[in-house]
């Protein structure tokens, strides 16, 4: 396993660890409400239900991941002991369009916003464990450079 490669700055994780907590604090809000208890017919009042969960997954992910890069930063825990799967962003499932459009729209921003969310952080995450592309491996770089001479 090759040492993650960090380029998050601390402000852009603050920001995003923020931005998730404000998230994670209306869903909550939200779907706790009178008002999502509310819901017809019961077909979206079950998808209701469902997507709920998945935002509160797509954010305690992405809120656990971002206070792990936090750790790091700090120097609680060191990159090279960090198993990757711990280190990955945990999966969470996609929302269906389809069913999205039938909700209100204040459950709807909340689930747009968490996949946004989510997809950004994510692609924060796959970038930074990225393979450098084309990298040698250095037995081979000096392999070369004795062929050379």
């Amino acid at each position: 396993m090759h040492a993650p490669q960090y380029q998050l700055t601390p402000k852009l994780v603050d920001g995003l660890y923020t931005e998730a907590m404000l998230l994670a604090d209306e869903a909550r809000s939200y779907f706790d409400s009178e008002r999502a208890r509310e819901i017809e017919p019961a077909d979206v009042a079950v998808a209701f239900s469902c997507e709920s969960l998945k935002v509160t997954t797509r954010l305690m992910h992405v809120i656990a991941w971002l206070l792990n890069q936090k750790a790091i930063r700090a120097g609680e825990i060191h990159p090279s002991d960090i198993m990757r799967e711990l280190d990955e962003l945990g999966y969470a499932p996609a929302t269906d369009d389809w069913m999205v459009e039938r909700m209100p729209d204040e459950a709807r921003n909340l689930i747009i916003a968490s996949e946004d969310l989510y997809y950004r952080v994510q692609r924060i995450s796959s970038h930074i464990y990225a393979e450098p592309a084309n990298a040698p491996e250095p037995h081979k770089m000096i392999e070369q450079i004795r062929r050379a001479f």
